[in-house]
Order: C-alpha cells, then structure tokens, then sequence
C-alpha cells in the first residue's frame, strides 16, 4: 500500500490500528523480532511501522539536516524535542520521515490512524516540535513497511506474524530492547515458548 493510498481510503481495515508481531521462524530479516504498528489495511494492502528498531540519528541531526535550526539552535531546543526518538520505520522509502503522534496536534496533512493516533508526513509537525507546539506525544520513524494486495493475510495465514489489539503506551514507549518481549507478554505468550514451539507440528 502506498502513501497516496492511505490518505484517499475511506475507511478502516480489518488490521487498521493492530501490532504485528514477527514469528521467530521470519525469514526476512528486515522484520525479525520486530513489532509492527498497523496504520493501514485494505483490499490494496497495508502499511505500517516497525515500533522497536532505533537509528543512529537524533531529531537535532534531522532539524539540522533540513536547515530547521542552526549548530548554536540545538541547545535551546525544548525538551520534547531534544528528546524525541527517531527509529527505523520499515525497508520503504527509507529516508522519508513520518510522525506518529497523539491527536492533540493535527495539520492539513495529518493523517487518523485510529481515535487517538495520527501520522503526519510533513515538515509543519517536524517545525512544531522543534518550537514545542507538537503533540504531546510522539515518535519519529524513518521508511515504514508495506504490502501488496493480499501479502499480509498470506504471510499471517503461513505462521509470519500474531496480530493483536495496538497498546499506544507501546508505540511511544522510548524503551525499544524488550518491545518485543513486552508486546509478546501482553497476548500472555513469552518469546521462549515461541522459540521452543518453532518449527514443530
């Protein structure tokens, strides 16, 4: 599923607002052990973001990047934004940016997700966070993971992936090493059991 399409659905999808969880036996190694927030699901396919892969850039890197501020700019910056995290959002465009955030901030391009999450692609978010008029809440991913029409379900259907119910203090959760684990242990399933039953009838 494409950008393009995400913003002209017109409604939401069976896997719309969901985690993705990676089976230990994934074979691509874009997504082992990782925890996908589904943002879109449809007849077209589906697209979402890798919640628990970090990269080495920080949001200071990314404002100075796009001439946002200045060197002397970065000390002053609020702390919602020095803070901010920038993780590896999926193999897709790679080096597009895109802002999950609470809905207490929304633009034109702002895109609902669910009733309390929006994306936005733009830079208006980046320039607000850096002013400190962004959300309350929010997570920078670089890239984001798409499928195909009817990929995900095939993927599902061959033992790729568990799918539950979204935590949105997962999504923001700044702690990426046990997200995995964490994710797992709220299906009350814990990744060694997994590890154990890989592969067996």
């Amino acid at each position: 599923m494409s950008l393009s399409t995400l913003k002209n659905r017109r409604e939401r999808g069976f896997f719309d607002g969901q985690f993705l969880i990676a089976m230990p036996g994934m074979a691509d190694s874009n997504f082992s052990r990782t925890v996908i927030y589904i943002c879109a699901h449809s007849d077209a396919g589906a697209m979402g973001f890798i919640i628990n892969r970090s990269q080495e850039l920080t949001f200071t890197d990314v404002l100075l990047h796009l001439d946002i501020i200045k060197d002397d700019d970065a000390i002053v910056l609020p702390p919602n934004a020095r803070d901010l995290q920038i993780q590896t959002g999926g193999p897709v465009e790679s080096g597009r940016g895109f802002v999950l955030h609470s809905d207490d901030y929304l633009c034109d391009s702002s895109i609902p997700v669910s009733d309390d999450i929006s994306m936005t692609a733009t830079l208006d978010i980046i320039r607000a966070i850096s002013n400190g008029n962004g959300p309350k809440r929010a997570t920078m991913m670089l890239g984001y993971a798409g499928w195909g029409a009817g990929q995900l379900e095939a993927e599902i259907a061959n033992n790729g992936w568990l799918n539950c119910a979204a935590n949105e203090e997962l999504i923001f959760d700044a702690s990426l090493d046990d997200k995995y684990e964490r994710a797992l242990a709220g299906m009350g399933i814990s990744a060694a059991m997994l590890s154990a039953e890989a592969g067996h009838a």
